[in-house]
């Protein structure tokens, strides 16, 4: 069977890249219908209908009702992985927004704005991502993996407003036009935001987002995407910063989120505190750090012990003060303080006197008061009141 026309007007167009890739050549629109009706010729010919003409209308109608609703669940199918690849913050998430460089005027019937789109690259296929960005909510996956280059990491320190030195960076650097590069800098710049630097972190954005739309415009998109950024006025600014305002605050609410959760957590840990004082009234605890010079063999001993505390811990302990060793002591998680105290006991760093007071002074009278009272409330306690 063959065409009565153009032989070029009988063949299908060549599909997307990647897609039928097992089917070297693509049978032709008259060899597909020979097909058809061979199909339908044999369900005829099993069938038997009394009305043949009737039967075969109504096989190929089966036929294209099947292709239909096969159609119909390839679009659900494909709407389904959009939406699932919408949700992670990953570059192919976020849109380059440059696609388009001409607003039209509004129609005198409408108060709603319409959008005349202009490709900057004409070369570059325009994406059905152009959407995506501004509505959907950033995810950062556990993906300890994702990580920029060096070269990538190099390039995230210059400054969002020097793009001359963005663009001599990267022409000497045009490896770092790709996906993983992006999603790099955008990992750097939530890690960024855990540690509460705000500017590294949209700059980190920036410079993630300057590849991105370099890499959407295709073939030349470098070029494009600097000529249009540094043209004074351009949309192509608004478009931009907006995205990159956009993602930065995403990151930056989460990042705030995130810390808000530590905080409440570290909070729930730190209720209860390991805190040193002498429980017998009348009595001291008092500082003995060990000496560094000493050539007693336990006192040795003691030191290597003292000099192996965090330098925090060995400036109190040097002031004397139980005050400054408790204030210490109260920022650590209770199993660590516990561990600590333990070492002061082995390196006889704490013990216990009694306290020398001076009774002519009004200061000294009231704690010999404080201390009498407290005895009299134990040896009651420990005879039981005569009354």
């Amino acid at each position: 069977m063959e065409s009565a026309g153009d032989p070029k007007d009988d063949k299908p167009p060549s599909p997307p890249e990647g897609v039928h890739t097992q089917e070297k050549e693509q049978p032709s629109y008259t060899k597909m219908m020979a097909t058809l009706l061979d199909q339908v010729n044999k369900a005829l010919d099993e069938k038997k209908p009394e009305n043949r003409y009737e039967a075969m209308i109504s096989e190929i109608q089966s036929h294209e009702d099947k292709v239909m609703d096969l159609q119909k669940q390839l679009v659900a199918k494909l709407e389904e992985l959009q939406k699932e690849e919408g949700r992670k913050i990953t570059s192919e998430g976020i849109h380059t927004g440059f696609d388009s460089s001409h607003v039209a005027k509004s129609k005198p019937e409408e108060k709603k704005d319409s959008t005349q789109v202009e490709l900057l690259n004409p070369s570059f296929a325009e994406t059905s991502s152009s959407s995506a960005s501004g509505n959907q909510d950033v995810k950062v996956d556990d993906d300890s993996d994702i990580e920029s280059s060096p070269a990538g990491k190099k390039f995230g320190t210059i400054r969002a407003n020097d793009y001359a030195a963005s663009l001599q960076f990267l022409s000497q650097n045009p490896q770092l036009l790709v996906e993983r590069e992006t999603d790099g800098l955008l990992v750097q710049a939530f890690d960024a935001a855990l540690e509460n630097k705000d500017e590294l972190s949209r700059q980190l954005v920036h410079q993630a987002l300057l590849l991105q739309y370099c890499r959407a415009l295709g073939k030349d998109g470098v070029g494009l995407f600097f000529k249009r950024i540094t043209t004074k006025g351009h949309q192509a600014q608004d478009v931009f910063y907006k995205d990159v305002q956009d993602t930065y605050m995403k990151i930056r609410t989460r990042s705030r989120e995130i810390l808000a959760e530590r905080a409440k957590e570290g909070q729930a840990e730190g209720v209860e505190q390991i805190q040193l004082h002498a429980v017998e009234p009348g009595t001291v605890i008092n500082i003995k750090v060990p000496p560094a010079d000493s050539e007693d063999p336990e006192e040795q001993e003691a030191r290597k012990i003292f000099e192996s505390f965090k330098p925090e811990m060995r400036k109190a302990l040097e002031t004397g003060n139980l005050d400054e060793v408790n204030k210490v002591l109260g920022e650590m998680k209770i199993d660590e303080a516990e561990e600590l105290v333990g070492l002061f006991g082995e390196a006889n760093i704490l013990s216990l006197e009694e306290e020398i007071i001076d009774a002519t002074t009004e200061e000294g009278k009231q704690q010999l008061k404080e201390i009498e009272a407290a005895a009299s409330v134990d040896k009651k306690e420990e005879y039981g009141d005569p009354e």
